[in-house]
């Protein structure tokens, strides 16, 4: 268990296998008179909860991620006359908790929710520290609101469940963390995989809930990962292009004399031992990555991106676009 402190009220992530058990307990806890459950999953996955319940489907995908979602389900919602005292829970992938947690936030100015998040990736990330979000089609995560869940469900079981390439998509937010805190995870039960990374992220978003300073560094890569997923129209997904996204934020930081040229082939290392591609996909083009990456939540002045440094990891504002776009020609393609 990992207790998330926030000065707006601590919550608590749970992780283990069967821990969706608690449910019906935390539902209670909270005194919803009644409960929309929101999943992509088989309504079979999750215990009965002692209250009326709306079911509704969701879909995991980045193309589902969208403010249209978010109305749906507020209409739904107001529908069945779901109140301000009542809770809402997600039971899905990433883009399932962002879109459901933003609609909790919005619904009545904000509804309690509860996450029982069923990959790998929304384990490590999505679930965790109260960022919801949709994408537009200038690009992603671009409109959202801080809205933090009541609980979270981390329960491994279903983790069984996935194909190999989602599992691995996971594993690129492990990787990342390799490079902000968490030291070397590789080779440690998956369990305690999960835990650190929980861990990490509460420490720092319980250090910075609104991302004024500390907790970009949990966007360590993710410029160019965010810029390839749309750039290839998610056909690369989260995980996988933070991956390619943190081997290029190994480089660039050699390039711009940060690091050593061995601390950059460390983060090659890293990304490969969890199974994962350092390269880009052959179809992209550089000039059209920086463009996105300029669409960057973090820029505000220039190409802006977390970067290893002698200090460790830092923001670093206004990097060269010509620097860029160098460290790009010079990436291994795939």
């Amino acid at each position: 268990m990992v207790e998330v402190p926030l000065p707006t009220g601590s919550y608590e992530v749970t992780i283990g296998r069967g821990v969706r058990a608690a449910l019906p307990e935390i539902v209670a806890a909270l005194g919803a008179r009644r409960a929309a459950v929101v999943t992509a999953r088989p309504r079979r996955w999750l215990p009965e909860l002692d209250l009326p319940t709306l079911v509704l489907p969701a879909r995991d995908g980045e193309e589902a991620k969208t403010l249209s979602a978010v109305a749906e389900l507020c209409s739904r919602f107001a529908e069945f006359g779901l109140t301000r005292d009542d809770v809402v829970v997600s039971c899905g992938g990433g883009t399932t908790t962002d879109t459901v947690g933003l609609a909790a936030a919005l619904y009545h100015r904000g509804v309690s929710v509860v996450h029982l998040p069923t990959t790998l990736l929304a384990q490590v990330d999505a679930s965790v520290g109260g960022k919801t979000a949709v994408n537009l089609p200038q690009g992603k995560n671009l409109v959202g609101a801080y809205w933090q869940p009541a609980a979270v469900l981390c329960d491994t079981d279903f983790l069984a469940t996935l194909p190999a390439r989602e599992l691995a998509n996971g594993y690129g937010e492990i990787a990342r963390a390799h490079f902000i805190g968490t030291g070397d995870l590789r080779g440690r039960p998956l369990h305690e995989q999960i835990t650190a990374s929980v861990a990490l992220k509460a420490s720092i978003v319980a250090a910075d809930e609104r991302d004024r300073g500390l907790r970009h560094l949990l966007n360590y890569g993710h410029t160019l990962g965010h810029a390839l997923e749309r750039g290839t129209d998610y056909a690369l997904r989260h995980g996988e292009a933070v991956a390619v996204g943190t081997v290029f934020a190994g480089r660039l930081a050699s390039e711009l004399g940060r690091i050593t040229p061995e601390r950059a082939a460390e983060h090659v290392d890293v990304v490969t031992g969890y199974g994962l591609s350092p390269a880009l996909p052959r179809e992209v083009d550089p000039d059209a990555l920086v463009a996105l990456m300029r669409l960057d939540k973090k820029a505000t002045t220039g190409l802006t991106f977390v970067l290893d440094g002698p200090a460790g990891p830092e923001l670093v504002r206004d990097v060269p676009a010509e620097t860029v776009l160098k460290v790009l020609a010079e990436m291994p393609r795939a």
